[in-house]
């Protein structure tokens, strides 16, 4: 029996992209392939960050951040994570995969997004997602 004082720390998931609440009452549920994500960018606090852009990955049917120059799926945008997801335990594990849940349709502060989205991932949204 172990009886170790143990030190567990939490993030804050901050929404402050979310346009409003419209949308947040049906996100879809959404394998992430961590390898996909740069952790400089994406996690580098352990997390991946609530408002990344995301593509389907054709190949896999997991998602990874929205790259208008990949080739594999992700150069399409399909919606943006709703929940930040722990990747890296405490002992500095990387998952390979986590689940999460993904904004298909919603409005957006397109100022406050974690990474910036262009002009053709807005456009693969058009008619689910309105920027302001």
């Amino acid at each position: 029996m172990d009886l170790s004082l143990k030190t567990e720390s939490f993030t804050q998931d901050r929404r402050d992209w979310l346009g409003s609440a419209h949308g947040t009452d049906a996100p879809v549920s959404a394998t992430l392939d961590v390898s996909t994500f740069t952790q400089a960018t994406h996690y580098p606090d352990g997390y991946i960050k609530s408002g990344i852009p995301l593509g389907k990955i054709t190949a896999s049917g997991k998602y990874g951040p929205y790259d208008d120059t990949k080739t594999d799926g992700r150069q399409t945008c399909v919606g943006f994570l709703f929940t930040a997801q722990d990747v890296v335990s405490p002992r500095g594990v990387v998952s390979t995969s986590v689940v999460g849940s993904m904004l298909v349709h919603c409005f957006i502060k397109e100022a406050k997004l974690p990474v910036p989205i262009d002009a053709n991932g807005k456009a693969d949204l058009a008619g689910r997602v309105i920027f302001v």
